[in-house]
């Protein structure tokens, strides 16, 4: 068998395999808002305030409660730590200064 034969017969079992991936991905989808609902009402229950959107810094923990130095705590001109930090917007309160 020549090279070339093993390697389209490589790449057809692979875009077969790639194939059956998404078809099983497709078929498996859920929404999730089950599981929302409960965390929603665990919340509630418990009287929390946000959701902790990410685990790595204050500001991106609770973006509503962050204050306007923080991203800049370690110096005015430090750049970003954390990659959550460049994935959120700042919060309401201070971009309307």
């Amino acid at each position: 068998m020549r090279k070339s034969s093993v390697f389209f017969i490589y790449m057809l079992v692979s875009i077969v395999l790639l194939c059956l991936i998404f078809i099983y991905s497709s078929a498996r989808v859920d929404n999730g808002t089950g599981a929302l609902q409960r965390k929603a009402e665990i919340a509630h229950a418990l009287g929390l305030t946000d959701l902790c959107l990410f685990t790595e810094a204050r500001y991106t923990r609770h973006p509503s409660m962050a204050d306007l130095n923080t991203p800049f705590q370690d110096y005015p001109l430090s750049l970003e730590h954390f990659p959550s930090g460049s994935l959120i917007n700042p919060p309401e309160h201070i971009r309307r200064q």
